[in-house]
């Protein structure tokens, strides 16, 4: 090849390789909006529509684009549905002719077109006169409708979605916001019910704190419950557009939310008025404070709106974070009990030293954590020695890094709440003093038996397990693992026994639990039958070592007496607990 050939290739693969670049980022674009424009009634987009103008036999609806979305201006004059709007205005836009039915009809009216059922105008930036469009009657197989554009005479089928956006009910485009806000900007929420001002300030992290009538923690829930009602909430109607009667409303003497958002000279504050609740519409009627329309929102709104300073504390009565807490102590009649938490579990440290049954202290911290007030009996401190002592329950609770811990103290109480007892409860050395439910008592009142670790088997994986063996009702049967999952009978010769069979009976195990010792010292063993048992459960390792033995003594109904091999102490668990278990054999086929 000589270097003149070359040079010609090299140019030609530089051209071609330009054209490409031409068509792909130059003429492909042009192309695209050239097909999507395709067969349009219009050529014009979306965006470029500042105004709409909807004339109908009920009225005109004439709406223009704002910053932020859409206003109407007849009609009424209010906030219109930005993303209603902006459906109908795309629809219009983009709607494809289907083809001419008739360059110039003798009877506009065979089409519905004399008078139209519905005219569209657009009014598009960059153009000075707008776009015009009246829309007939549907065509026999009801997919298309009659339509024409302008001052033109040819009738021409579009889809039957124009007339349905041409024809859009005034309640669909109305903007049906309660109160327009951001969550995140709200700084304040002030309500009066009653003429009971009380005033609310936002905290970080969610926290809200009340400055009025006195100072308090708010209910970060309750608030925020409102406040995601006031944004979700939509009107399910508009009742009036003034209300100068305002009394059939309920809206003379309102009840009023005021929500501020910003802050220093950037706050603002927006409200809302409400009124009486309709039962027979399930709403309640509301008023945005300066404007005239009178709304019926949803019932909901005002059953989350808080009424009173009770209903609006913060009822938390033991705050705490419980991956944070290292001790727990529990003082009552019935004894004191003391835990550590060592690692990731925990331990009884007195009145003995035992493993906790981790469920059962999650349990307690739990109960601690949702613990509520129903009601307030005195604010300060001072007054916990009048209602508390001596105390019936001592929670001590330690946290990390803390040197002291929280405590707290209840006591029974002869005052009722929905018919069900009550106690009393506070934090040692602050107020509030709050009722609680007396249950609470009941429930964190526990004792070291209740607390301790109750699993009657050494602690396992099930990938541990490597061989297993049982005698039961007369039947023996050993079974080995095979890789992962899959178990082989080794006894009897040939037999075979579902995968899952053994997982459950694993699982049994794993998770038996105790709800009684029978005898402590083993000295009952006749009695309980461990000493001719009905039979044994053997699991081991890979490397033969016995992982435990289980001796399953005499059944008494719902109880089943048990012994772990080489241990002294005989459990009393729930029969129910091993089913899985006695049903293993009768699983095994030879």
């Amino acid at each position: 090849m000589t270097w003149k050939t070359l040079a010609v290739l090299v140019l030609l693969a530089a051209a071609s390789g330009g054209f490409y670049l031409y068509d792909v980022y130059r003429l492909g674009p042009a192309r695209e909006k050239a097909e999507s424009v395709k067969g349009r009634l219009w050529t014009v987009e979306p965006k470029d529509v500042e105004q709409l103008t909807l004339t109908r036999p009920d009225g005109v609806v004439r709406a223009r684009r704002v910053e932020g979305g859409w206003e109407l201006l007849e009609p009424v004059a209010t906030r219109g549905d930005r993303g209603a709007l902006d459906d109908v205005v795309t629809g219009l836009v983009t709607a494809r002719v289907d083809r001419e039915i008739d360059p110039d009809p003798a009877r506009p009216a065979d089409f519905g077109l004399g008078p139209p059922a519905a005219e569209v105008g657009l009014a598009v930036k960059g153009r000075a006169e707008p776009l015009r469009l009246a829309v007939g009657a549907k065509s026999p197989t009801g997919v298309w409708i009659y339509a024409r554009e302008g001052g033109k005479t040819a009738v021409v089928t579009l889809p039957e979605s124009v007339a349905r956006d041409a024809t859009r009910p005034l309640f669909d485009l109305r903007d049906k916001t309660l109160l327009a806000f951001e969550r995140k900007d709200v700084t304040g929420l002030d309500l009066d019910v009653s003429g009971e001002r009380i005033a609310l300030v936002a905290g970080e992290e969610g926290r809200w704190r009340m400055v009025k009538p006195r100072e308090y923690r708010a209910d970060a829930d309750l608030v925020g419950e409102f406040l995601d009602k006031l944004l979700q909430a939509r009107a399910k109607e508009f009742v009036a557009e003034t209300a100068e009667r305002r009394g059939p409303y309920g809206l003379d003497r309102p009840a009023r939310a005021i929500l501020w958002t910003g802050k220093d000279t950037q706050r603002s504050s927006r409200t809302l008025l409400f009124g009486r609740l309709d039962a027979d519409k399930k709403g309640v009627y509301v008023m945005r404070e300066g404007e005239g329309a009178v709304m019926l929102a949803p019932e909901d709104v005002w059953t989350a709106f808080p009424k009173t300073v009770a209903a609006l504390r913060d009822k938390v009565v033991f705050a705490h974070q419980g991956d944070k807490v290292t001790r727990l102590s529990l003082a009552h009649a019935r004894g004191s009990v003391t835990l550590e938490k060592q690692g990731s579990d925990w331990r009884l440290t007195e009145p003995e030293a035992l493993k906790a049954d981790p469920g059962a202290v999650s349990s307690v911290l739990w109960r601690l954590r949702d613990l509520r007030a129903s009601g307030f009996l005195a604010d300060d401190a001072a007054a916990i020695p009048r209602h508390l002592a001596p105390p019936d329950l001592t929670v001590k609770l330690w946290e990390e890094g803390a040197k002291e811990p929280k405590v707290l103290l209840l006591r029974a109480s002869r005052e009722t709440r929905g018919g069900q007892p009550a106690a009393v409860a506070a934090v040692q050395g602050q107020g509030p003093v709050v009722l609680v439910e007396g249950k609470a008592l009941e429930d964190l009142a526990k004792t070291a038996l209740d607390l301790r670790d109750r699993t009657v088997l050494p602690s396992f994986e099930l990938a541990d397990v490597k061989r297993a063996q049982w005698s039961l009702g007369g039947k023996r049967a050993v079974l080995e693992r095979k890789g992962e999952g899959e178990w082989r009978v080794v006894e009897p010769p040939k037999g075979s026994i579902k995968d899952v069979s053994v997982t459950n009976v694993l699982l049994s195990l794993k998770t038996l639990k105790w709800k009684a010792i029978a005898s402590a010292g083993g000295e009952d063993a006749a009695r309980l039958g461990v000493d001719a048992p009905d039979g044994t459960v053997t699991l081991a390792r890979a490397d033969g070592g016995e992982i435990a033995t289980l001796v399953i003594g005499r059944r008494e109904g719902d109880v089943t007496y048990v012994q772990v091999k080489g241990a002294p102490a005989i459990y009393a668990v729930e029969s129910k607990a091993l089913e899985d278990v006695r049903k293993a054999p009768a699983q095994v086929s030879g």
